[in-house]
């Protein structure tokens, strides 16, 4: 049987619930949302009122920050009920996800209504955090398990990339399967199989390894600074690190999480970690005052106002219970080892150093990394599962067996065993047969297997094709030149792929020069197109402007020409250029991304033309590219263009940055044809595809002409940045550049609205970009960016 998501269900409509419903909703799938009536209301009331709860969450979700919609648009693919009085609605659902509160009797109660309306054929699953699925499913039929199983979202659900997929012994392996694919590709989901054992593997490791280090703190006098300071981008995990990462989720959750857990675990040797005497009596003082983190403004951390005026973040004492100033922790071996290269390297650097900050690590990381040997296969089935997991669902960069790749195996069990963390019994005959290593690798250093703990020996690593990464392709010798900023490789079927080398892959003179290597490059008749994109935190962040002012006037016109030339030269090549943009494409990071035949995004792009922040205009063809999106198709028709000249204007005007994908496209900065992919792991891979697919077909294109407004459209600009400034929204300086911003966007002000070459408006950019380059005020605000990475308002 095949299967389709067209239609889903959700049913609990707090924070998670209603960010899945949303998530789904802008893929494309039609939803219904229900949760419990409104109190006080009976059958026969006016939906309006029975609905209020579901209304009331759908409302809080739209305003939540950082958003929970890729765009309000969203929400028109969303539609509400109550289970009362609207269950019988799931009768056409493919799938139904349950979210409602963790009670077993009430997930119970809840499916026995399903089993009796839902779709024969619906998938029917469960979002609960640590319930046995089992017991939610106990005394239905066989037909209801076959398609029964748990997904546990992590939330939020739009941007946290793992989902936990909980299958009951019952449940179709074809349906599993369907699901799995659904939410890699649809969802953008990292998947992992996990076995129906108390919190499955994410919260398992969350609260275990979480309570270790708050009881060596407490048992070894460490502060909440120093251990937070030692265990967050130090040893490559998210700046939140341990006690943050409490006030983060809710201490009150993760306390309630513990506790729980350590009552469903009584096989689990190291379950006394969860009820360390130390630690349960700071939990108790910390619940019965409110000290439950961020949502109550206090928790191991609390914001406090000095007598300066200024906030900062003041740490809880853990022996008096007490908030101290801050400090800034110091170790020798942080000092020593922190930039060092890759992470496992300063891993293992730490662990072995002698000092305090060493110490902690060492005891952290063998409890960590031998508890994780002890959960394979009673929590998941490989060693893989386990590592994606914390990669996945807790922006680890190494997962625990990654972690002891690097330390070393063989000479890290003994220690780890005399010092009372005991290893699994499948790893230490790992190590006896000669093995050294749980991952695989080939001569190149790429991975290609992992120990299986079932098959005692190496088995292949399943790779998804579309997942291609650039460290795989340096490894497999296919680079093909590189600078300092830059390097172009051969991604195989006659694609090439330009990557950003430079630090927070800004713009400079080498960057526009590895871009220029790729399009000579291009000519070769060996290679058919081009994919623009890396594998950093970020596509790119702009022009570097340490290195636009260095030469001069005269340097800062030819940088400018330069990358005007690249992006026009990339954009009309002879074969297609296809960028592949995702997290911040922000100045010429953006004008970047509009630089190539057609774009392929991740879904999580916060892209925009953000110049004016440091007095400046977008002068590497952003302006015109703009024009030519959004104000050529309305000109062709003969349209009145006001209305798109002043959108684009203020995106420039106030450095308007999408908060996704979809957004950037209602923004014009992708255009309707662009393909947005929800993987980030598969994005080079969707926009090879894309490029192969348009190279079959692809005729050269020449520049077409834009439209110029003239001064009709110029004045009406200059109108509304009056009242921009009138009403306290625009300094005098703001004014000053916007009109220079639409002098640009109008032609130079031509005295009738006319077709115009590109080039006219790219000479106005830069001429322009110059002009202000010059203001006093402009250098202000570059130097007060560079200075502290902050916009200033002058």
């Amino acid at each position: 049987m095949s299967y389709a998501i067209n239609k889903a269900v959700v049913i609990g409509s707090g924070t998670m619930g209603g960010g899945i419903a949303t998530l789904l909703a802008g893929v494309g799938v039609d939803v219904l949302l229900l949760d419990i009536p409104a109190k006080d209301t009976q059958p026969g009331d006016s939906p309006r009122k029975r609905n209020a709860i579901v209304e009331g969450n759908l409302k809080s979700l739209k305003k939540m920050r950082p958003p929970q919609l890729f765009e309000d648009a969203v929400l028109d693919r969303v539609s509400i009920g109550n289970i009362d009085d609207d269950l019988g609605k799931t009768a056409d659902a493919d799938w139904i996800i349950e979210v409602v509160v963790e009670r077993l009797d009430i997930k119970q109660s809840l499916m026995a209504k399903l089993a009796e309306v839902a779709n024969p054929n619906a998938i029917i699953t469960t979002n609960t955090s640590g319930l046995p699925i089992h017991k939610i499913a106990e005394g239905l039929g066989a037909d209801f398990k076959r398609r029964f199983m748990g997904t546990h979202f992590f939330n939020p659900p739009r941007y946290l990339r793992l989902l936990e997929i909980i299958p009951l012994a019952e449940t179709d392996p074809a349906i599993v399967e369907f699901i799995q694919e659904f939410a890699t590709v649809n969802l953008g989901k990292g998947v992992v199989i996990a076995k129906d054992e108390p919190n499955f593997i994410g919260n398992r490791f969350m609260s275990m390894v979480g309570m270790q280090a708050m009881n060596y703190a407490l048992d070894h006098g460490y502060t909440v600074e120093e251990v937070d300071a030692i265990t967050g981008p130090l040893i490559g995990r998210p700046k939140t690190a341990t006690f943050n990462l409490n006030d983060l989720v809710g201490f009150d959750v993760a306390v309630y999480v513990s506790r729980n857990l350590y009552d469903a675990i009584p096989d689990d040797p190291q379950r006394d970690v969860l009820a360390h005497p130390a630690a349960a009596e700071l939990s108790q003082y910390m619940l019965d005052n409110g000290m439950l983190g961020r949502k109550s403004g206090k928790g191991f951390y609390q914001m406090r106002r000095g007598d300066d005026g200024g906030k900062a973040l003041w740490a809880l004492d853990l022996q008096t219970k007490e908030y101290q100033p801050p400090t800034k922790p110091r170790f020798e071996s942080v000092g020593q080892h922190r930039k060092v290269e890759p992470v496992g390297e300063r891993i293992r650097l730490m662990m072995n150093a002698d000092d305090r900050a060493g110490q902690f690590l060492w005891h952290h990381h063998a409890f960590y990394l031998a508890y994780a040997s002890n959960r394979v296969p009673e929590i998941t089935d490989n060693i893989v599962n386990i590592d994606n997991a914390q990669k996945w669902g807790f922006g680890h960069q190494l997962g625990p067996f990654e972690i002891w790749d690097a330390i070393g195996i063989a000479e890290t069990v003994p220690a780890f065993e005399e010092a009372g963390y005991p290893v699994a019994d499948w790893v230490k005959q790992m190590v006896d047969k000669g093995y050294t290593a749980f991952y695989q690798r080939d001569a190149n250093g790429k991975v290609v297997g992992y120990f299986d703990v079932n098959a005692m020996d190496y088995v292949p690593l399943e790779r998804d094709p579309m997942e291609i990464t650039i460290a795989d392709l340096r490894a497999d010798g296919k680079q093909l030149d590189a600078n300092e900023d830059g390097a172009v490789y051969d991604m195989g079927d006659g694609v090439l792929l330009w990557e950003f080398t430079s630090k927070q892959n800004t713009i400079t003179a080498k960057f526009i020069d590895m871009g220029w290597r790729a399009l000579e490059l291009l000519d070769d008749p060996a290679y058919v197109a081009l994919v623009i994109s890396n594998d950093a935190e970020r596509f790119s962040i702009g022009a570097n402007l340490a290195d636009s002012m260095a030469g001069g006037v005269e340097g800062i016109q030819q940088m400018i020409k330069r990358l005007q030339d690249l992006t026009q030269a990339l954009r009309y090549a002879p074969k297609p250029v296809i960028t592949a943009p995702f997290n911040m494409a922000l100045g010429g990071g953006a004008e970047m991304m509009m630089a190539g035949t057609a774009t392929v995004a991740h879904i999580e792009l916060y892209a925009g033309l953000v110049e004016v922040g440091v007095g400046l205009i977008p002068a590497g063809a952003g302006c015109k590219e703009l024009v030519r999106r959004v104000v050529n198709p309305l000109a062709v028709t003969g349209a009145y263009v006001l209305p798109a000249m002043q959108k684009i204007f203020e995106a420039i005007a106030t450095a308007k940055v999408s908060e996704s994908a979809k957004q950037a496209r209602n923004m014009g900065l992708l255009g309707p044809n662009d393909k947005i992919v929800m993987n980030r792991a598969r994005l080079l891979g969707e926009a090879k595809q894309y490029a192969l697919a348009l190279s079959k077909t692809y005729e050269p294109r020449q520049p077409e002409k834009v439209y110029a407004a003239g001064a009709e459209v110029y004045a009406a600009m200059l109108l509304g940045l009056e009242q921009f400034r009138e009403a306290g929204y625009a300094s005098d300086y703001d004014v000053f550049i916007g009109k220079r911003l639409a002098y640009i966007l109008t032609g130079g002000a031509l005295s009738e609205p006319q077709w115009v070459d590109q080039q006219l408006i790219l000479d106005l950019e830069r001429q322009v970009f110059v002009e202000l380059m010059m203001q006093e005020k402009t250098q202000q605000r570059v130097m007060h960016m560079l200075q502290t990475n902050k916009p200033l308002r002058n």
